[in-house]
């Protein structure tokens, strides 16, 4: 399961994968890289078929080959049952995605709580288990040939293993939003929730690397080198993702100081009919930042100071304040309320880097820039604010 995120338009003419069509109304996608790991399953688990099935032949590689696709259909049900049960709270899904580390549901932007985060994140765990469930009890109770029961087996078994896998508790994994909504109960806070879970996830990588490498190792016994394989990869996959939920839980810690106000620079507007000479007028001089407004008052530049500073004292008067200021995007100025997710997924969607900020009343009160907005985020100070 995947954070709720701002859908990002893909590249024009680049495609994530091949469109399967849609369930329940959710777009599901076989991203590319999926082919990876259907190889990889034919050419690792097809030798030990055939060595443990001498009477299968070559179709050892035809049964691995299924075995990769009901993998496959495994991981669209635990997605499947992410997306259905948040459709029950209103949670829009944007997609599923099947790819090479297994897949991912990704929704839209919704307001979760601890209880429902949890309910979501475990129905897919809750899908595998029951669907191994019912391999067992077919394989218990009709006689099967012997390569519908191997499949039968391994669907068994792999919906068990993914299922208990999930549970562990630590984000990327579902079990992870068991410690996060834990936390976030505890404190109030979803981010700090976020932080705890991605630490713990990179405990469990450490774990896993111990158990499956380290103790084989020092043991003196030679680790499978296919299983140790699969460690590295499935534990940089783990690793990557419990990094990056502890960044997006620290960047979410730091949204309530993200404010249109408390980071712009004052700022004055002047008329684009204006020149240079009259900036002196309007009393720029005392202000920071100059904010140049088209005929109907909206921001349409900005002065720029060295181009200002450039024009000499006799031509001041017949200099037009639009040459010496630089352009902003259409439409880039903010209300000075806005603030935290809503401010930073509007200013997404502005060209540029810099915007105006407004009052009530339209008036041009502050001038914004990308580089202050981006260091309240990142807990970087890209500048140093003049009081």
């Amino acid at each position: 399961m995947r954070e709720p995120a701002t859908p990002e338009p893909a590249a024009p003419g680049r495609r994530e994968g091949i469109p399967l069509g849609r369930i329940a109304g959710v777009p599901v996608v076989l991203a590319y890289s999926w082919f990876i790991i259907a190889a990889f399953t034919v050419i690792v688990y097809g030798p030990v078929l055939h060595r443990n099935n001498p009477a299968l032949g070559t179709s050892a590689y035809i049964v691995a080959l299924a075995y990769s696709v009901l993998l496959l259909i495994s991981v669209l049900v635990h997605e499947l049952a992410h997306a259905l049960t948040a459709k029950v709270y209103g949670w829009p899904t944007q997609k599923i995605v099947l790819n090479l580390w297994g897949g991912h549901t990704q929704f839209e932007s919704f307001t979760a709580s601890p209880g429902r985060s949890v309910l979501v994140a475990m129905a897919g765990p809750a899908a595998n288990f029951i669907l191994a469930a019912g391999a067992w009890l077919v394989l218990t109770a009709t006689p099967m040939g012997s390569v519908a029961e191997i499949l039968t087996n391994i669907f068994m078994w792999a919906n068990f293993l993914i299922g208990v896998f999930n549970v562990l508790p630590g984000l990327p994994l579902d079990g992870g939003r068991l410690v996060e909504s834990a936390v976030w109960k505890a404190t109030g806070s979803q981010a700090k929730g976020t932080v705890a879970a991605g630490w713990a996830g990179r405990i469990i990588v450490v774990a896993l690397v111990v158990w499956f490498i380290l103790l084989p190792f020092l043991s003196g016994s030679d680790p499978d080198f296919s299983l140790v394989m699969i460690t590295v990869l499935v534990c940089g996959f783990l690793w990557m993702g419990a990094s990056a939920s502890i960044q997006q839980g620290t960047l979410r810690a730091r949204l309530p100081l993200v404010t249109a106000a408390g980071l712009s620079t004052p700022a004055i507007a002047v008329p684009a009919t204006a020149s240079v000479r009259d900036l002196l007028g309007f009393g720029a001089a005392a202000h920071k930042s100059v904010v140049v407004c088209g005929p109907d008052g909206r921001p349409q530049g900005v002065v720029d100071p060295a181009a200002l500073a450039s024009v000499p004292e006799a031509a001041a008067g017949s200099t037009p304040v639009t040459a010496v200021a630089f352009a902003l995007a259409p439409g880039a100025y903010v209300p000075e309320w806005s603030k935290g997710q809503e401010l930073i997924q509007f200013l997404a969607q502005v060209e540029g880097k810099h915007y105006a900020v407004v009052d009530h009343n339209g008036a041009v009160t502050g001038l914004l820039s990308q580089d202050a907005v981006l260091g309240a985020i990142t807990g970087k100070n890209r500048r140093t604010r003049q009081a």
